[in-house]
């Protein structure tokens, strides 16, 4: 790979990362998510409950019809036991489903106008933990197109004066005005410069 993919790469992974602001909305989804897959997963579980209940019932016929072959027949003692043993039923219980459908209750509350408590809790709490970042990258904002624009004033400034100087009409008085503008624009420029890094070390 080349070093620029790797860059742009770099960038990209930068922008959706979970610390951005606002990019918190996928954690409190989870919220949504983890219900509807405790329901996706009772269901699974309860599909696979009937398929066993159905063996089951194949397994309870079978072992009907080899019980009454071995109370028929001519065996005896531990061998005897041992084989009506293998013909016992499993009655097979959804405990798991109970399980999940009580934790369910316990972990999730729906609120009255829709949603759930925890997802509303963790969303408020993201979003006041990111109050202060979310100002200051604001901030930041602001003051990069501040110097975007000090920095096109700067070279317009600068324009105009090289274009002074080689024009006949333009008088030593308005060419020192010329200059005097483009240092103006300088000092804008840095000055806008250095308030691109000051909101971060408020």
């Amino acid at each position: 790979m080349s070093g620029s993919y790797d860059e742009c790469a770099g960038f990209d992974d930068a922008m959706d990362s979970f610390w951005e602001v606002g990019n918190y909305k996928r954690a409190v989804k989870r919220f949504d998510d983890g219900h509807r897959l405790c329901n996706d997963l009772m269901s699974c579980l309860q599909e696979r409950s009937k398929i066993e209940k159905a063996y089951g019932d194949q397994l309870t016929a079978w072992g009907k019809r080899w019980r009454q072959l071995i109370e028929k027949g001519p065996q005896y003692g531990s061998v005897e036991r041992a084989w009506l043993a293998v013909m016992t039923e499993n009655n097979l219980v959804n405990e798991d489903v109970e399980k999940v459908k009580n934790w369910q209750k316990e972990a999730y509350h729906k609120q009255m106008i829709g949603g759930f408590k925890e997802a509303k809790e963790a969303e408020e709490g993201f979003k006041k933990a990111q109050k202060p970042w979310a100002k200051k990258l604001k901030e930041m904002e602001t003051a990069k197109k501040a110097y975007h624009m000090a920095c096109k004033e700067e070279k317009l400034a600068a324009a105009r004066e090289a274009n002074g100087k080689t024009e006949a009409s333009v008088t030593p008085d308005q060419q020192k005005k010329l200059h005097e503008k483009v240092d103006k624009c300088k000092q804008d420029m840095q000055k806008a410069k250095e308030s691109t890094r000051s909101p971060w070390r408020s």
